[in-house]
């Protein structure tokens, strides 16, 4: 009897193994189905300073939200914009690890123009290449981007007040800040590191408004300069000055 059932056992058994593999293929999401990523087309740069202004604030309410979107930060986006960039808005804000342009604002690959000094430091050549993008591809947006506890300006602010050079290339940057510094102590108040750092941006901004080169491009309304500050406490982008209507 052993010898004569084991064959039908083992034909039952192989085919309860069968039915069992379909089933379980029915219920499993096939390996296409578990890699796809969900694509979406690129939104179009925004072409006017106010509706890039509006773009770069969205992105960063997300990011004090939390809702990020990370747009443009995938194989396709990196494809598209290979061969020529469009970035509508052009940042021009501090070497701080904690103050990336491209995260607080929830931008992607090709949007920005990021052009990084410490205390928002500026000089010919930094002021050139914030000049690149509006005046030879018609960028409608420039913001200076100062922050909270910013340590340039604090390290600036001592140098000035207690009349000691900071060493090597670092007194060019106390040299670039001194405008900023003269405000503060004409202004005073609680916190003048703080009152330093926001008087940079609203020098800076207003330097580069009306400058020569890009004074006309902001009195035909093809451009804007914003003056804004970042909060290290909350993530949120405070604007100062030039906001575009």
């Amino acid at each position: 009897m052993d010898t004569a059932e084991s064959p039908n056992r083992r034909v039952l058994l192989a085919g309860a193994l069968a039915s069992a593999t379909v089933a379980l293929a029915g219920c499993t999401p096939t390996t296409s189905a578990l890699t796809a990523p969900s694509s979406t087309s690129p939104m179009p740069p925004p072409t006017t300073p106010a509706a890039a202004f509006a773009r770069l604030m969205e992105g960063n309410k997300r990011w004090v939200s939390g809702d990020l979107q990370h747009p443009d930060r995938d194989p396709d986006r990196r494809e598209l914009v290979a061969q020529q960039q469009e970035p509508y808005g052009s940042v021009l804000s501090c070497i701080d690890s904690r103050v990336p342009p491209e995260l607080l604002f929830d931008t992607g690959l090709g949007d920005l123009y990021v052009m990084r000094t410490g205390g928002e430091a500026i000089g010919p050549v930094v002021t050139g290449s914030v000049e690149y993008g509006p005046m030879t591809s018609g960028t409608p947006l420039i913001v200076v981007l100062g922050h909270q506890r910013c340590g340039a300006v604090k390290a600036a602010y001592g140098s000035l007040r207690d009349g000691k050079p900071l060493p090597g290339n670092l007194q060019a940057i106390v040299k670039a800040l001194e405008p900023a510094y003269r405000q503060a102590v004409r202004e005073g108040g609680g916190d003048p590191v703080e009152t330093m750092a926001r008087a940079q941006v609203t020098l800076t901004a207003t330097d580069l408004r009306t400058n020569n080169d890009l004074s006309p491009l902001v009195k035909k309304g093809e451009l804007a300069v914003v003056g804004a500050y970042y909060s290290l406490d909350t993530g949120k982008v405070e604007v100062l000055s030039g906001a575009p209507s």
